[in-house]
């Protein structure tokens, strides 16, 4: 052990504190809540964009591929199913599913209530991972059978309860085309995406019934939904996709679909950029002042130190230790109290939200190991190379006054 470092221990844990005992509590105190804080808006920016998200792309896939024309209606102009093209998506390590879907407008009308929605049309190779999480009554669709799989829909909670709607409920759809079409469903299953553009415009049906009602060919389809594999790599998809799919076909990622709130969510990142510059700077500021109010009182100590041979230097690192020791301290407080909130909202959603304004009904919460990590060395390393400012104090205190310093 250095001469330093055992000074540094001595006056740390085995001196009576007088004057700095406060603001030495109060700046471990502020380090705690610095880097508690500091994990929160981690762990919180990083669930609010994984939680919305995979709720969009698993409503709307990743990428979607349809018709390349003019046409922004809901109701997309029709495509030919090409095999090819399928098989090369599936053979690709950039995608986990493809799915043909079709769109279109309808109204459900009940013995009470009216409702304008849209229809959502998929089949049998549609990828119900998503929709059996969000499930709040009933079971996604079932294609056992063709012909009650055509009347089956999957509707919103929001959309159940404004049409007074519940599992196994039967109602007639009305479908605006050259000729109105009706046709009779029931409900299979109700769903809850927390999403509010997609529960209250959407429902879930049967692809091959709206490709009837639309009169295309039994091959004709609306566009695929495709799934990626690594939503890091949704650019390098898309441009898979360029190069492989038809002339006459367009893709569009997800962001694309919801540009305004992926952009919201983009802007997080600065919110949180901001809030951990707060937050260390607050931590320092702490520091600095404990560290000042330590060196004055030991003032004697330090002419004595002097008198004896010690170089300046040296008395700093003897100071820089003991903020090492109090910062030490602070950050296994302050992971105690940001880890023990994160685990105890991730565990019991006791902390909620409107649903309506933040897409989810609670706070959610995600934290990588290496975010923690990487929290607690920047803000020790930071705290310490600031400290070496006020630490250089030491150099301007003459060894014959603060011998006579009490």
């Amino acid at each position: 052990m250095s001469f330093a470092s055992f000074i540094s221990s001595r006056i740390s844990f085995k001196s009576n504190r007088t004057y700095s005992k406060l603001i030495v509590r109060i700046a471990i105190i502020g380090i705690m809540l610095s880097l508690g804080v500091m994990i929160l808006s981690v762990a919180i920016i990083r669930g609010f964009k994984q939680e919305i998200r995979q709720k969009l792309r698993g409503f709307a896939g990743d990428i979607q591929v349809q018709n390349y024309d003019n046409n922004n209606s809901y109701q997309a102009s029709p495509i030919h199913m090409d095999n090819d093209f399928v098989k090369k998506i599936r053979s690709s390590s950039l995608f986990t599913n493809i799915a043909p879907t079709v769109i279109k407008p309808g109204i459900i009308k009940t013995k009470t209530e009216i409702e304008g929605v849209v229809i959502k049309g998929v089949n049998k190779d549609y990828d119900w991972t998503f929709f059996k999480k969000m499930m709040v009554s009933g079971k996604v669709i079932d294609f056992a059978d063709t012909a009650d799989a055509q009347k089956q829909v999957m509707i919103s909670s929001y959309t159940a309860s404004r049409l007074k709607l519940k599992v196994g409920d039967k109602f007639l759809m009305y479908f605006v085309q050259e000729s109105l079409r009706k046709r009779p469903f029931y409900v299979k299953g109700i769903f809850d995406v927390g999403v509010e553009e997609v529960d209250k415009t959407f429902v879930i049906g049967d692809l091959s019934l709206l490709v009837k009602l639309n009169n295309w060919d039994a091959d004709e389809i609306g566009g695929y939904q495709l799934q990626v594999a690594d939503f890091d790599k949704l650019n390098t998809a898309n441009d898979f996709l360029a190069d492989k799919m038809p002339l006459k076909l367009k893709s569009y990622t997800v962001t694309e679909s919801y540009p305004t709130i992926f952009v919201w969510l983009s802007e997080l990142d600065l919110n949180a950029e901001v809030m951990l510059i707060l937050m260390i700077l607050v931590g320092t500021i702490n520091m600095i002042s404990a560290l000042l109010i330590i060196i004055l009182e030991r003032t004697s100590m330090i002419g004595i130190l002097k008198a004896m041979g010690a170089k300046n230097w040296t008395i700093q690192k003897i100071f820089l230790y003991n903020a090492s020791y109090l910062v030490g301290i602070g950050l296994v407080l302050g992971n105690v109290f940001g880890l023990g909130i994160s685990l105890f909202q991730h565990r019991t959603h006791f902390f909620t939200l409107d649903e309506a304004s933040y897409y989810m009904k609670f706070v959610p919460m995600q934290l990588h190991w290496s975010d923690v990590l990487l929290l607690n060395l920047g803000t020790m390393v930071i705290c310490i190379l600031v400290l070496i400012i006020p630490s250089m104090l030491v150099a301007k205190i003459s060894p014959v006054k603060a011998i006579r310093f009490k």
